[in-house]
């Protein structure tokens, strides 16, 4: 049985003092579920690792980072490496998220190799793939998703592939209050869940969690997660108030 998992990307939020409070809360709200085969991933600000993992280690949380340098050490000024995060007890790491490509000109053959060094380091890659509104339009999402993971994830060994989660983000729906509908989301889930079985096999396909990112919150969690491809979530606004990310937990 695949995992269910909530993933929390605070990305560049909360103060210290905000973020220890958070990171508390949530910790104590975790104490009075029953969590059946779902795992919860806190991925705060490279700063509240430590504080996060230091929690992490006597409650029902993980801890993630959102982003990685894919070498071990070197002249690179304001980077972090998957050694520094291996050291620190980081068990997931997002990559590929639409910013990162956005912002910094991510390629998909960088990604490839933060990918690898994520896996040699044995933390988790959450993998991010997805397409922005005029290729969804164009009707291009399922080429663009494909590509992408082509490019970055499929020269993967099974078993490597085997540690991998996907989460699946369209563009057009981050932040922006607009998630794609409970049917597009399940249409995507199954076509990425599709590629895998045809590139490695229907078993490890079905084994892989596969999560939607996109204006997920509280009202919707339920609905979007009752789709059979949809294991989970990587929560990006709702994840930065406890009810409000205690609320989407709760819709597992």
């Amino acid at each position: 049985m695949r995992k269910r998992i909530v993933a929390g990307n605070w990305k560049m939020n909360k103060n210290f003092l905000e973020a220890e409070e958070l990171v508390a809360k949530v910790a104590d709200a975790l104490e009075t579920r029953k969590l059946k085969n779902t795992v919860v991933v806190l991925c705060p600000p490279f700063p509240y690792l430590e504080l996060a993992t230091d929690i992490a280690c006597e409650a029902k949380f993980s801890v993630g980072a959102q982003n990685v340098y894919p070498d071990d050490s070197g002249a690179f000024t304001g980077e972090v490496s998957p050694v520094m995060l291996e050291s620190m007890e980081v068990e997931y790491c997002i990559i590929g998220h639409s910013e990162r490509r956005k912002y910094f000109h991510e390629s998909n053959e960088f990604l490839a190799l933060k990918l690898n060094a994520l896996l040699k380091h044995n933390i988790i890659p959450v993998f991010c793939c997805g397409e922005v509104l005029d290729e969804r339009n164009a009707k291009k999402h399922f080429k663009v998703v494909e590509k992408q993971l082509t490019e970055s994830v499929f020269h993967l060994k099974k078993d490597q592939m085997a540690q991998v989660v996907i989460a699946y983000e369209p563009v057009w729906a981050i932040g922006t209050g607009v998630n794609a509908t409970p049917a597009q989301a399940q249409e995507m889930h199954a076509f990425i869940r599709g590629l895998i079985a045809k590139k490695y096999s229907k078993k490890l396909a079905d084994e892989i969690s596969i999560l939607y990112g996109g204006s997920c919150n509280a009202k919707n969690a339920a609905e979007l997660f009752s789709n059979p491809d949809v294991d989970g979530g990587l929560i990006g606004g709702a994840s930065l108030k406890e009810d409000d990310f205690m609320g989407i937990i709760d819709s597992l």
